[in-house]
């Protein structure tokens, strides 16, 4: 769906990131909800080892992903997926209950599981003895495996942005090896094995495999 007319959505991601990152840089999330609702789009690139004033002026902290719409921009994963999600049934239910429940899921992957998981992560690359916030982290999958036990799907029975989200924050394999739930990774497992999810994630990896030849020539 890269299709290049102007006024189409634009998802800005790096020119070129290490082999660690790729699959996993955010802009997959923007890529893998359009992918899902059908929505046109194409992929603008800035700057990995120079992160100049244009930039910082979409992106103030030198991330990525932003997304413009137009004459809309919008930074950080979770803001550029609520404006995509409005864009599409497929993501979000257009009943209002429904689509209170949607958000209140899509944040708390992110303020609830996300904002625990990376830092344990990052706390973790010392190899301490014990990670300080372990406990933290199993806490909040415990309570996530209680209610995937339960429901195949976060609201109203199917998918929505809100399990795109919290697969995308769970399916790292360092936040997976940490315990048994296995109600959890046959949630993962089934929304990773989406169409969407795989023609995003490949074209990820394209996109910076593409870059190592430039980088090489």
């Amino acid at each position: 769906m890269n299709q290049t007319a102007p006024e189409q959505l634009t998802i800005w991601t790096f020119d070129w990131v290490p082999e660690g990152p790729r699959g996993y840089v955010r802009d997959l999330r923007l890529r893998w909800a359009c992918e899902e609702a059908g929505l046109s789009y194409r992929i603008g690139s800035v700057p990995f080892e120079d992160r100049g004033a244009e930039h910082l002026a979409m992106q103030p902290f030198g991330q990525v992903p932003y997304l413009t719409d137009g004459d809309v921009s919008l930074f950080e994963s979770g803001a550029c997926l609520l404006h995509l999600s409005e864009k599409s049934e497929l993501l979000m239910p257009r009943e209002r209950a429904l689509r209170a429940e949607t958000l209140s899921w899509i944040l708390s992957a992110l303020n609830s599981v996300e904002m625990v998981s990376v830092p344990w992560w990052f706390v973790g690359l010392s190899c301490p003895t014990e990670n300080p916030l372990e406990g933290w982290l199993r806490a909040r999958l415990a309570v996530l495996e209680d209610l995937l036990t339960a429901r195949d799907w976060l609201v109203n029975g199917r998918f929505t942005t809100a399990d795109l989200m919290l697969a995308d924050v769970l399916r790292p394999p360092w936040i997976r090896g940490i315990g048994h739930y296995p109600a959890t990774d046959v949630y993962i497992d089934r929304i990773c094995a989406r169409p969407a999810f795989a023609k995003a994630h490949a074209d990820q990896i394209a996109h910076f495999s593409r870059a190592d030849k430039t980088r090489e020539a």
